[in-house]
């Protein structure tokens, strides 16, 4: 019998190596860090651009001593393309898609966002029962009749949909994700839900009280995040909350009172049940219900889809499907 031809042994090209890590670049690309120096450099720059531009259009006459849909929506609009552009560019340097950092598309104002919206809504409605039921509210009012019922309703709405949009993003988009892959989800969600309660901290008649809530409102929306992997939850109960706040009825937010709302109401009472010049924000039931929500929502979303550890760029991802299919 003949013995069988022996073949030479077939000749491979040796995997690609990983890129050596620097101070500057890991493993996955450029390091945490510099990426976000990168990104407030950006903002920098745009930001003396966009500001430019509201201060001119609008002639300085933006005033904080009544909450408006046009004022309200140019600063928060300008606050989410201050958020938004640089994560754009951040984006393709990095090599990722833009729907990573919190808001991808195929899922907007879809049904993430109308139960955060109804989710929200009632959560202000149960905070200001509780302070009605301590006799410490009541409503005395309308505050708007007719056709400007319709008007302002539309309008608020489609105002406090860009408030959650721009803060949302601003903290818990582009910031979040970047942090994470430096120092992980929930130490990254503190650190920025403490910069929310700071950001707050310049608004008129807000309190301790008040800045303690909102670092609790931060952690929730984080919470929300981690469930979800997405921020049309928390975009929609932030937009929720804030137009049953300001809006149906008609209370101060942190101090400001607003500009037609439907109902017009009045606090009586110590400032740890109304809350205070800041509203019903810092009042003790806000915790409560923050509390209860938050409590619910981890028996009822007990999943975490957000991408919390292993965050790849693309490049990294294409160097590993390259790798594995030579060694196959």
């Amino acid at each position: 019998m003949a013995n069988p031809e022996i073949l030479p042994p077939i000749q491979t090209d040796a995997p690609p190596q990983p890129p050596r890590s620097t101070i500057f670049r890991g493993p996955d690309g450029i390091r945490a860090g510099w990426r976000v120096l990168m990104f407030f450099a950006l903002m920098g720059v745009l930001a003396v651009f966009l500001f430019t531009i509201l201060r001119f259009t609008t002639k300085g006459n933006i005033s904080v001593s009544q909450l408006t849909p046009l004022g309200l929506g140019l600063s928060e609009g300008a606050i989410f393309l201050l958020a938004a552009i640089p994560a754009l560019i951040m984006a393709r340097i990095e090599r990722r898609n833009f729907g990573q950092y919190g808001l991808p598309a195929r899922f907007a104002f879809r049904q993430d966002f109308w139960n955060g919206a109804l989710i929200g809504f009632l959560a202000i409605t149960a905070c200001l029962f509780g302070i009605f039921a301590l006799h410490g509210f009541r409503i005395t009012g309308m505050g708007i009749h007719g056709a400007t019922i319709v008007s302002a309703t539309a309008a608020w709405g489609a105002t406090f949909v860009m408030v959650g949009l721009a803060e949302e993003f601003m903290f818990r988009g582009y910031l979040q994700f970047t942090f994470t892959t430096g120092m992980g989800f929930w130490p990254a969600a503190i650190l920025l839900s403490a910069l929310f309660g700071l950001a707050h901290s310049g608004n008129p008649g807000e309190s301790k009280s008040g800045l303690v809530a909102v670092v609790l409102f931060g952690l929730l929306f984080c919470l929300f995040l981690r469930r979800t992997g997405n921020l049309w939850l928390a975009v929609g109960f932030h937009a929720g909350w804030d137009w049953g706040q300001t809006f149906f009825y008609g209370v101060p937010d942190s101090g400001i009172p607003a500009f037609h709302n439907l109902f017009n109401s009045a606090f009586n009472g110590p400032r740890w049940l109304t809350g205070g010049s800041v509203g019903p924000e810092a009042s003790i039931f806000t915790p409560i219900v923050l509390g209860i929500i938050a409590t619910w929502f981890s028996r009822a979303y007990r999943l975490n889809r957000y991408p919390v550890s292993g965050i790849k760029t693309q490049e990294s991802v294409s160097r590993q499907s390259s790798v594995l299919s030579t060694d196959h």
